[in-house]
């Protein structure tokens, strides 16, 4: 997936995504796509990607990867996911560990979960979403593009609540004014995917 060539369409429609990505039994209001939104997600897809330098490469890869050695035993993939999700959320804006937590509460790593409602992939995706968006190759079980999609949705949101962390995973969980979930995240940011 050649990120530089996503249309406004692409990026107006990921926002949607996380709406009906993880949308339960608790009640979800659609988003509404206006202006605002389709220049925050332009901003989002082209930022910055990666670490500062090679040691708080090794250091924070060496960290987290330990921490998930228990859940993805093998090491390879393990160091390139956790590659790809820092890029990801730097890529966004977004703070890794506050990804991390997303994911582990999502799909607890598993790039090939299925929700019962269709959802798909680390970061829970809807795939009705790839019609939508005008990309038929996507596959939400790759991890970049899982990421992608979800990384950028959660920035929006997060930008939209004007950085009240809570609220924006509210509106990525499709539960705008619970707490539930935000809850679920933080336990575990807090109990394992803090940062160091």
């Amino acid at each position: 997936m050649n990120v530089n060539t996503a249309s406004l369409r692409t990026l107006i429609l990921f926002c949607l995504l996380a709406v009906y990505a993880t949308a339960g039994a608790e009640e979800f209001i659609p988003p509404v796509i206006d202006d605002e939104m389709r220049q925050a997600l332009r901003q989002v897809m082209y930022g910055p990607e990666g670490f500062e330098d090679h040691i708080a490469a090794e250091v924070w890869l060496t960290d987290m990867s330990n921490r998930l050695k228990k859940t993805i035993p093998n090491a390879d993939y393990r160091l390139q996911l956790l590659k790809t999700i820092h890029a990801e959320s730097v890529r966004a804006g977004l703070e890794p560990e506050l990804v991390l937590s997303v994911i582990q509460v999502e799909s607890n790593f598993d790039r090939f979960a299925l929700s019962p409602t269709g959802a798909r992939g680390l970061m829970q995706i809807m795939p009705f979403w790839i019609k939508e968006l005008g990309h038929p190759d996507d596959n939400l079980f790759i991890a970049q593009i899982n990421l992608r999609y979800g990384t950028t949705i959660l920035k929006y949101y997060l930008d939209k609540e004007k950085g009240q962390t809570s609220k924006a995973l509210a509106r990525y969980n499709g539960s705008v004014g619970k707490t539930n979930y935000p809850r679920r995240v933080y336990a575990a940011q807090r109990k394992k995917w803090f940062r160091q």
